[in-house]
């Protein structure tokens, strides 16, 4: 495992000014995710209540959620990131944690781990899918985003190595089934998202 991965949550408490405001700018880029927000929607159903883990400073995507109707609570690991968040939208919850060990006692609706799941460990990855199961209420949308196959990238953001990894899609596909998901839509490399390689399921029980 490369060194960056043990780094992330202080990257991202340093330069929490500097990612939420690259993270603003960029609305190109949420433009050409919204198609899958609005997909994971349908798959929640009536339900309206989201888990956000990763959540950042809120924007854009608790914002998008909010003007749709949702109610929000939001996981980060970066203090920072959530006072931008409880500045911009006080109603919801916030929550100041490691999204490893979460157990909230709480089901929802849908669960996002967008763009912050890829942020860690193959194995911290693979224990993820019990976090996720242990919130899921009935018929939960799930939505993530992954590398294409296994392996570790290092990119790279305020100067700094900045850690992802992924498992082969084989694997995700065994942990979704395991926890009690099914496959709704998954794309590698979506042309119309970034890039992005995209997880798209929905809780069977």
């Amino acid at each position: 495992m490369h060194e960056s991965a043990r780094h992330i949550v202080d990257l991202y408490q340093r330069h929490a000014q500097a990612w939420d405001r690259a993270r603003r700018a960029n609305t190109q880029a949420f433009h050409s995710e919204q198609a899958w927000f609005e997909r994971f929607r349908q798959v929640m159903g009536t339900g309206r209540q989201v888990l956000d883990l990763g959540c950042g400073g809120g924007e854009p995507v608790a914002r998008y959620l909010l003007e749709h109707g949702y109610a929000v609570t939001g996981v980060d690991s970066s203090a920072a990131l959530l006072d931008q968040c409880r500045q911009r939208f006080p109603q919801q919850q916030w929550i100041n944690a490691d999204m490893r060990g979460l157990a909230l006692d709480q089901d929802f609706a849908g669960i996002l781990a967008w763009n912050s799941l890829f942020h860690l460990s193959p194995d911290d990855q693979r224990a993820m899918f019990a976090v996720f199961e242990r919130h899921a209420g009935p018929g939960c949308a799930l939505m993530f985003t992954s590398g294409p196959a296994a392996g570790e990238a290092i990119g790279e953001f305020e100067g700094e190595a900045l850690y992802h990894a992924s498992l082969d899609p084989g694997e995700y596909c065994t942990l979704l089934d395991t926890h009690g998901f099914e496959v709704v839509q998954q794309v590698s490399e979506d042309p119309e998202c970034c890039g992005l390689t995209v997880w798209l399921a929905r809780g069977i029980y």
